[in-house]
């Protein structure tokens, strides 16, 4: 179990070592994840890692080296493992009257920081969620204005169509009607002149009969022939 830490020692959080070492967060925890693949030790806060400036640097090894990164973390384990042992020699020189409550102390201040710090985070955090979910809404009642707008257009060019159409069907209608009885006009005015025509046929027949009938009353007669004949064409 590592014990290193040191009074009035700071400790980091994962966003607070991304922004000291440069590197993003997520690239922190791939870090600590090689780091301890290989036998490095963090201080952790269940499974939360806690940073100190000794970590802070292993970090900045490992992003700074030409090496495979597995090999740099087992050499920074290994400078880890003598440091602890270092440490451990020199907590035994430590008389046994030693008080450790200002240890005690700073370590609960530490946390309550690092508290503090993560609280501010998620407020921050919360903060920009309600506004994002602002935006979101304004957003959505826009897109409604519009869908509003456009569905009035859609209906009121509908109408227009329609009101056309209605028209021009209107004025077809009308148009057939005139045709329809422009033909029946004609039609009465052929079918007069037919019987027109007819009743002078008839009329033509009815002389032609009548010539034909005095023709052949006077051929009949024995006397005076000629002269009857030729008074049925003076008539």
């Amino acid at each position: 179990m590592r014990h290193d830490i040191q009074a009035n020692e700071r400790s980091y959080s994962t966003k607070e070592v991304a922004e000291e070492v440069g590197i993003a967060t997520p690239t922190v925890r791939k870090y600590g994840q090689i780091l301890e693949r290989n036998g490095y030790e963090f201080f952790k806060d269940g499974d939360r890692r806690i940073f100190v400036r000794s970590d802070i640097e292993s970090l900045i090894a490992i992003r700074d080296t030409d090496k495979p990164l597995d090999d740099t973390a087992r050499y920074l384990v290994n400078q880890q493992k003598d440091r602890l042992e270092e440490f451990n020699q020199t907590e035994i020189a430590v008389p046994d009257t030693y008080d450790k409550s200002p240890y005690d102390l700073t370590q609960l201040k530490e946390s309550l920081m690092f508290l503090g710090q993560e609280l501010a985070a998620t407020r921050e955090m919360n903060v920009q969620l309600k506004n994002d979910m602002s935006q979101l809404k304004t957003t959505v009642s826009q897109l409604q204005q519009d869908h509003h707008v456009i569905s009035s257009g859609i209906g009121n060019s509908t109408k227009k169509t329609h009101a056309k159409i209605e028209k021009l069907t209107e004025q077809q209608n009308t148009h057939y009607e005139t045709l329809l009885q422009q033909e029946k006009e004609k039609s009465e005015y052929l079918q007069r002149e037919i019987q027109s025509m007819r009743d002078e046929q008839k009329k033509e027949w009815r002389l032609q009969n009548n010539f034909n009938k005095r023709l052949e009353e006077t051929v009949k007669k024995p006397t005076g022939n000629l002269q009857r004949l030729l008074a049925i064409f003076r008539k």
